[in-house]
C-alpha cells in the first residue's frame, strides 16, 4: 500500500477534482442520462391525431454563431426513390437559449436556415402532416401513429454523425410505442440513437398494439407488434418466424444485433428493411390460405434477410448516404434481387416451402421478367442505377415499357451463379460461401460495402473460375441460358412456344360506358403494329358497338391472317382501321427434374433445395 501526502494548498484542487469526478460518475451512471452537448433531441406529439399532424420541438446546441442550416431527407433508405417528405412541414420556428425567436427561412426543397447571433442551445418547433397509407411515408389517425423518421426529423447539416434522442408522447387513450431504437430505462417512450444514420433507420409505430409472444435465438430476442392484426395463429406464426430466423442465422453464421422487431403497422402496400427491425404491411386473415400464408412468410422472409443483404452486405455507394441526392448503385439487383432468391431458400430450409413450390416460384420470376420486352433494351445493372428514376419495377406507365424489375431477373441470376458455383466446385461451394465471404470480409472487418470489382471477385474466387459468361447477364441484355445453368442440378426447362387459340389482336381494354378503352397495347402485336395506343378509345368493331363482351368471342372465332376492322377515338380524332390478326405464343417456363441424374447432378438438387 502507498500513502500519498496532500499540503493544505493542495487539498482545495483535490476536493474539486474529487466533486468533479463523482460529478461525471453521477451522471452517467443516473438510469436514463443521455444529454450530451453533441446531442440532438427530439420531442414529438399528436394531441390531435385526428388531425393527422406530428408536432416536432427539436433542440441542439451550436459551437458557432452565424447560419445554421437544418435538412429533411429527400427519399427514406430502404426505398430508392425520392421523396416530397420537406412538403409536409409547416409552422417552423426557432428561439435561442432565452426564448428570443431567431430568423428563419425554407432555402430550396429541403432546408431550413436559421441565423444566430450567438452559439448555444436552439430550439426548433414545426409540425409535419401525415396523412398517406404507405410503407415509406409517415401516417397519423385517430386510431395510430407510424413514423418514418427521414419525414420527420431533420439534420444538423454535416451533423449526420451527432447522436440522437427522441422522446415520443402520444395520447394518453393509447398504450404502446414500438420500434427498433434502445429505450432509455425508467424514462417512458424515450429513444436514443448513437447518430442520425440510426435513427434514420428506426421506424416508430404508435397505438394501442398487439404483441405476439417473443422468441430468442442465439440469446436475442425477436418481438412482433402490430397494430390491428386481425385473428390467426399467433402461436403458430411466431414458431414459422422463428425457424425463418434461425435458418437466415445458420447461412450467414452470425446475428449481428442485440434485438430485432417485426412492426406490422396495418393494411396497405409494401415493407421495409432496417438494421434491426422492419415494418410491414399486414393482414392476418392472409394466412388463412396456403396461398396467402407462403405468400405472407416470403414477404416476411424477405424482408428480414435484408438486415444481411442490402444493411450489411451491401453495394459500397450504399453508405454514407446521399440523403438530398439519393445514393445510385449499380448493384441494387444483389440487395433486392438476391434477397428474393433467399427468401425461397431459407424458406424451404425451414420446411415451409417445399421444392415444388421453390420451382413454381422461380417459374414465376422467369415469366415476368421474360414476358418484359425491357429485357431486350435495359440490363440488370442498368435497372438497378436507373430505379431512382423508372421505380423498383420499371417504367411500368410507359406507351412501351424498355424497363425491367431487378425483383424478376435478379434472383434468376442469382440461381443461375448458384448452380453454376456449384458445379464448378464439385457442390463443394454455393453463393451462400460469396454471401459469408462478402459480410465477413467487407461488413465484419473492414466496416464498409463492397464494390463492383470485389462483388465479382468473390464470385469468382469462390468458383474458382472466370464468370464472363454469367457477368453478362448482368451488365448485357444477352439472352439467358437456361438449359446449360439448369441442367447443372438435373433441372429442365420447358422453353417451346405454345401457340394459343382464336386470333391475335395485342389490346387490353376495360369498358367505359358504350367504349372500350384501350388500357394496354403489347408490343410488336398486329395491335401495335398497326399503330394502335392506349389511352384511346374504341367505338365500334366490325361494325358492331364495341365492348369487351363483344371482343373476347369475335376474337375466339377470328385466325391468324383475318382481320379486324376497329373504329377508334383518340385525341378527338376518329378513325378506322383494318388489323390483320396474328397468333399469340405463350412459352410456360415449366420447370422439372430429369431422370437418371449423375451423382453430382442429384448432389447439387438436393443440397440447393430439400423435398
Amino acid at each position: 500500500m502507498k500513502l500519498t501526502l496532500i499540503l493544505p494548498f493542495q487539498r482545495k484542487f483535490f476536493y474539486l477534482r474529487a466533486f468533479l469526478l463523482i460529478t461525471l460518475l453521477l451522471r452517467f451512471a443516473l438510469p436514463g442520462y443521455s444529454r450530451t452537448s453533441d446531442e440532438v433531441s427530439f420531442t414529438v406529439t399528436m394531441e390531435n391525431p385526428a388531425h393527422q399532424t406530428f408536432h416536432v420541438v427539436m433542440k441542439l446546441n451550436t459551437e458557432k454563431p452565424g447560419i445554421q442550416n437544418l435538412k429533411m431527407p429527400m427519399w427514406s433508405p430502404g426505398y430508392y426513390q425520392l421523396m416530397d417528405y420537406a412538403d409536409a412541414v409547416s409552422d417552423f420556428t426557432a428561439k435561442d437559449a432565452l426564448g428570443k425567436g431567431l430568423a428563419a427561412k425554407k432555402n430550396g426543397r429541403n432546408v431550413w436556415a436559421i441565423e444566430q447571433q450567438q452559439a448555444g442551445e436552439v430550439t426548433i418547433e414545426y409540425d409535419v402532416k401525415a396523412t398517406k397509407q404507405f410503407v415509406a411515408n409517415s401516417l397519423l389517425d385517430s386510431e395510430h401513429g407510424y413514423i418514418v423518421p427521414t419525414s420527420l426529423f431533420l439534420y444538423p447539416e454535416h451533423g449526420i454523425s451527432r447522436s440522437a434522442k427522441v422522446t415520443v408522447i402520444p395520447p394518453k387513450s393509447w398504450a404502446h410505442v414500438a420500434t427498433g431504437l434502445d429505450k432509455l430505462p425508467g424514462r417512458g417512450h424515450v429513444f436514443t440513437a448513437p447518430d442520425f444514420d440510426v435513427l434514420y433507420d428506426s421506424p416508430i409505430l404508435i397505438g394501442n398494439l398487439e404483441e405476439l409472444p417473443a422468441f430468442e435465438v442465439k440469446g436475442i430476442p425477436h418481438r412482433f407488434i402490430g397494430f390491428k392484426m386481425g385473428d390467426f395463429d399467433k402461436v403458430r406464426l411466431m414458431q414459422e418466424i422463428r425457424k425463418i430466423v434461425e435458418k437466415s442465422s445458420e447461412l450467414i453464421g452470425d446475428i449481428p444485433y442485440k434485438h430485432y422487431t417485426f412492426l406490422a403497422i396495418g393494411p396497405g402496400r409494401g415493407g421495409i428493411e432496417h438494421l434491426n427491425s422492419t415494418t410491414i404491411s399486414f393482414e392476418g386473415e392472409s394466412l388463412a390460405t396456403e396461398e396467402g400464408r407462403l405468400r405472407m412468410l416470403s414477404f416476411i422472409t424477405h424482408e428480414y434477410f435484408h438486415h444481411y443483404n442490402v444493411k450489411r452486405i451491401r453495394p459500397v455507394e450504399l453508405g454514407p448516404f446521399d440523403y438530398d441526392k439519393g445514393s445510385k448503385t449499380n448493384s441494387l439487383w444483389v440487395s433486392e434481387g438476391l434477397t428474393v432468391y433467399y427468401e425461397y431458400i431459407v424458406l424451404n430450409k425451414a420446411g415451409l416451402m417445399s421444392r415444388t413450390q421453390v420451382l413454381d416460384a422461380f417459374k414465376a420470376s422467369i415469366r415476368s421478367f421474360e414476358t418484359q420486352p425491357g429485357r431486350l433494351f435495359q440490363s440488370l445493372a442498368q435497372a438497378s442505377a436507373e430505379t431512382w428514376s423508372d421505380g423498383p419495377f420499371g417504367r411500368t406507365e410507359d406507351e412501351f415499357n424498355k424497363t425491367i424489375s431487378y425483383y424478376a431477373k435478379g434472383p434468376v441470376v442469382g440461381l443461375l451463379l448458384d448452380f453454376c458455383i456449384r458445379h464448378e466446385t464439385g457442390n463443394k461451394k454455393s453463393l451462400d460461401d460469396v454471401m459469408r465471404m462478402l459480410y465477413y470480409t467487407y461488413y465484419k472487418k473492414q466496416d464498409r460495402g463492397f464494390t463492383e470489382d470485389e462483388l465479382k471477385a468473390a464470385i469468382e474466387t469462390t468458383a474458382g473460375k472466370k464468370m464472363d459468361d454469367l457477368f453478362a447477364y448482368i451488365y448485357s441484355t444477352k439472352e439467358l441460358d437456361y438449359e446449360k445453368y439448369f441442367a447443372y442440378a438435373g433441372l429442365a426447362i420447358d422453353l417451346a412456344d405454345v401457340a394459343q387459340p382464336g386470333g391475335y389482336l395485342g389490346i387490353k381494354g376495360k369498358q367505359e360506358g358504350q367504349v372500350m378503352k384501350i388500357v394496354s397495347v403489347d408490343y410488336d402485336s398486329p395491335a401495335w403494329k398497326a399503330g394502335v395506343r392506349r389511352g384511346g378509345l374504341i367505338t365500334q368493331v366490325n361494325d358492331a358497338v364495341a365492348s369487351t363482351d363483344l371482343v373476347l368471342p369475335v376474337l375466339a372465332q377470328k385466325r391468324a391472317g383475318e382481320t379486324l376492322k376497329l373504329k377508334i377515338t383518340d385525341k378527338d380524332k376518329i378513325r378506322e382501321i383494318s388489323v390483320t390478326l396474328g397468333t399469340r405464343t405463350e412459352k410456360t417456363f415449366n420447370i422439372t427434374e430429369k431422370k437418371n441424374l449423375t451423382s453430382l447432378q442429384t448432389s447439387i438438387l438436393n443440397s440447393w433445395c430439400t423435398r
